[in-house]
């Protein structure tokens, strides 16, 4: 008698790393994002322990988001435009020179108004590798049949960046504290410098560049347009004079759309609500880490910085795989909301627990788990908004939205310290994380009616 076996399902990961070259370019990437995590907290430490003030650390690491955000969706349209290798190779090579001259200079202790104009330079080399990694896997993934798998490539990368986020604090932590204050800022240097040139030598999987053609008119007297004309007197007669001019509307409209330049995506619907969202509720991280900076430094605890830190990033990164793994109801606006409300409870959590850090550490690694699944759902209602040959554009407005929230909460967090204390400056994230929920839900609104105008007009034609 035979029996049986039945196949263990495969699991959604080993499906997305069986194919070729996905492993070489999602582990480059994760190494040239590390500066992501290290550069911002690293210029916060350097420059507190170099001038002892918090306003001037938090506004330099405020400068530098905020150039990386004005200048993130132009590479994206080059990366889009040109390809990611004949773009990055020079890129890159102005990000790494940037980063250490910046790094030398913060070593040499050089005026403040010098430092304030090298890190502009240096963020305005700075391009997003996050979305480029994440143009891959769509191209990589063109032709699955499980569309599932798209949102567990997008949940892996989040992953990754938290990863990245573990990594970061705790290595800028260690390095300002134990080695030297200014050892932080060249170690993500280096780690840019090398995965980075490895991810673009990665041609194989780089997604192609989608180009207009522009076809020349045919004469019209040449005999295949004649021919076409008289069939089309033909079949014109048929028609009705209302359709008529339906007709030849609808292929005016054709014509049109096939000569336009692809418009900018800033103007696709639906887009500037989730831009806001990732504005306003990314003020709270940058918030929470200078406020717990200032915090375990007035403790004498500050050597356990990055670990401290890193519990909200492992909370994160575990989300990330349970969002990948498994297929949720309802609609991605639905779930965005979802999340940034149990993160705004989370943040409430953390103001009434930020004197017992074992107490902190666990609420952080509970709210944690919304915020991977948070970012990975705002790439995917991106994803669905903006054409494929505009992605890596759509997808670094995402990142610069989030920057520009960063800076903010930098800024404003280094304000209220000196101003008055870290308790009060631990109330800005969850403030901001609760202002972010009526934005969602804005989106969601506008988001249904333009489906429900889209249908009808569908309808109609």
């Amino acid at each position: 008698m035979m029996t049986t076996v039945q196949a263990r399902p495969v699991s959604p990961y080993a499906r997305l790393f069986a194919i070729p070259g996905a492993k070489a370019f999602c582990f480059s990437g994760a190494v040239a994002r590390l500066p992501m995590s290290m550069m911002s907290l690293g210029i916060v430490l350097a420059l507190n322990h170099v001038y002892n003030n918090w306003t001037v650390a938090g506004s330099m690491s405020a400068v530098y988001i905020l150039a990386v955000a004005a200048v993130t969706p132009l590479y994206a349209r080059l990366f889009d435009r040109f390809g990611q290798y004949r773009v990055g190779r020079f890129a890159l090579t102005l990000q790494v020179l940037s980063m250490l001259g910046f790094a030398a200079a913060v070593l040499m202790r050089v005026p403040i108004p010098w430092l304030f104009v090298l890190a502009v330079v240096m963020g305005s080399t700075q391009f997003a590798f996050g979305a480029l990694v994440r143009t891959r896997w769509t191209y990589a993934l063109r032709n699955e049949v499980d569309k599932q798998l798209l949102n567990t490539a997008y949940a892996l990368e989040a992953a990754i960046d938290e990863v990245v986020f573990i990594m970061g604090p705790i290595l800028s932590a260690f390095l300002a504290t134990s080695v030297h204050p200014v050892s932080q800022l060249f170690v993500p240097t280096l780690a840019c410098g090398i995965g980075g040139t490895i991810f673009l030598s990665l041609r194989d999987t780089q997604p192609p560049v989608m180009r207009e053609v522009q076809v020349a008119a045919a004469p019209a007297d040449d005999d295949d347009v004649r021919r076409a004309m008289a069939s089309d007197d033909a079949s014109n007669a048929s028609r009705s004079g209302a359709g008529e001019d339906a007709a030849d509307s609808l292929e005016l409209r054709s014509l049109h759309r096939q000569g336009a330049k692809p418009k900018s995506v800033l103007l696709y619907p639906g887009i500037i609500p989730v831009l806001a969202v990732f504005v306003v509720f990314n003020v709270s991280f940058n918030a929470f880490d200078v406020s717990m900076t200032a915090t375990m430094k007035a403790m004498g605890v500050e050597q356990f910085l990055g670990l401290q830190l890193a519990m909200f990033a492992l909370g994160s990164l575990i989300g990330a795989f349970i969002f990948g793994s498994r297929q949720f109801k309802g609609s991605n606006w639905s779930h965005m909301i979802l999340f940034l409300s149990l993160l705004t409870v989370g943040f409430i959590a953390f103001r009434l627990s930020m004197d017992n850090l074992v107490l902190l550490g666990a609420f952080e690694i509970l709210a944690g788990l919304c915020v991977s699944p948070l970012f990975a759902t705002g790439n995917l209602i991106v994803k669905d908004i903006v054409p494929a040959s505009s992605l890596t554009e759509g997808l670094s407005w995402v990142t610069t939205a989030g920057t520009v929230g960063v800076a903010m909460g930098s800024t404003l967090a280094g304000a209220v310290i000196d101003a008055s204390n870290p308790h009060v400056s631990m109330m800005i994230p969850w403030i901001a994380t609760g202002c972010a929920i009526p934005l969602a839900v804005l989106g969601w609104v506008l988001s249904k009616r333009s489906r429900k105008r889209d249908a009808e007009q569908s309808h109609e034609n």
